[in-house]
């Protein structure tokens, strides 16, 4: 292992949106590393709920613990709101998930390791979905589609996930006047922020080991939401006029599993609300 001064600073930013019910999980995860974090910013943005009083309360619970709490309130979205947390943000790699993540205990380390090749000026990883059954079948499932996803666009196509991705400060000083404002809200954002990175030769990495936690709270939409949602792929590719056929496997993918594992995850929801008896009985 090389020293520890050669091993970059990682800033964790989560952007947070009436969050109240799942930013304390997100940040005891970010807490608890083998590695400390060099700051956690949280950004909140216009919540009308407890997101920034529970924010506050752990800055008192963990004094030692670098958390930052910052304010975005010229407009509500995630992308002004994602920038302004990267904008302030002081570490050499600047990792961001999404408040409903749970980044494994090694994360930072991780993303250390990713990043101590010089030539990668970001890196993304799998996740679990810690609130559907068979975890870490999911994992397995979701890195084997990330990995599939890598040689369908035979490599030329590196694209970032939201919930668990990290940049260079230096590579998102290059991009950030770039990257699309999207006020309609029609792409994805971490897919916009991945081609930006690639039309500036920017390489990204994905990292089997660097791994998150999120909600499959995505499976509650309407399946009239829920295909807004997938198609903003398509929206993003000709936002860039990407038009590599193999990019649309994310989408079949999404539509095929969307009822089974909504079913799952009901299913799921109700065994683990069942009250515990006790006797056996």
């Amino acid at each position: 292992m090389n020293d520890a001064a050669d091993l970059p600073r990682v800033s964790i930013v989560i952007p947070a949106y009436n969050e109240e019910s799942v930013i304390r999980q997100c940040l005891i995860a970010a807490i608890y590393q083998s590695v400390p974090a060099h700051e956690i910013v949280v950004v909140d943005n216009l919540s009308k709920d407890r997101t920034a009083h529970i924010v506050q309360q752990m800055q008192l619970e963990y004094p030692e613990t670098p958390i930052v709490l910052l304010s975005q309130d010229r407009e509500q979205g995630l992308i002004p709101t994602r920038n302004f947390g990267l904008d302030h943000a002081t570490g050499d790699v600047l990792g961001r998930i999404d408040a409903d993540s749970v980044v494994e205990p090694d994360w930072v380390e991780q993303v250390q390791k990713a990043f101590l090749d010089h030539s990668v000026q970001a890196a993304t990883g799998p996740v679990v979905y810690y609130d559907m059954p068979m975890r870490r079948f999911g994992l397995k499932a979701d890195d084997k589609m990330r990995q599939l996803m890598l040689k369908l666009a035979k490599h030329q196509y590196h694209f970032l996930f939201g919930s668990n991705m990290a940049l260079r400060s230096t590579a998102w000083e290059t991009i950030r006047a770039e990257t699309c404002r999207d006020e309609k809200d029609e792409m994805h954002e971490d897919i916009d922020l991945s081609l930006h990175l690639a039309e500036n030769d920017l390489k990204i990495q994905y990292c089997p080991q660097m791994v998150s936690g999120m909600s499959a709270r995505r499976l509650e939409d309407s399946p009239r939401d829920y295909r807004y949602y997938v198609t903003r792929f398509d929206r993003t590719y000709k936002a860039h006029n990407v038009k590599k056929m193999a990019l649309k496997a994310p989408m079949v993918v999404f539509f095929s599993v969307y009822f089974p594992a909504k079913l799952l995850r009901a299913i799921h929801t109700v065994n683990t609300a069942q009250p515990v008896r006790r006797g056996g009985q």
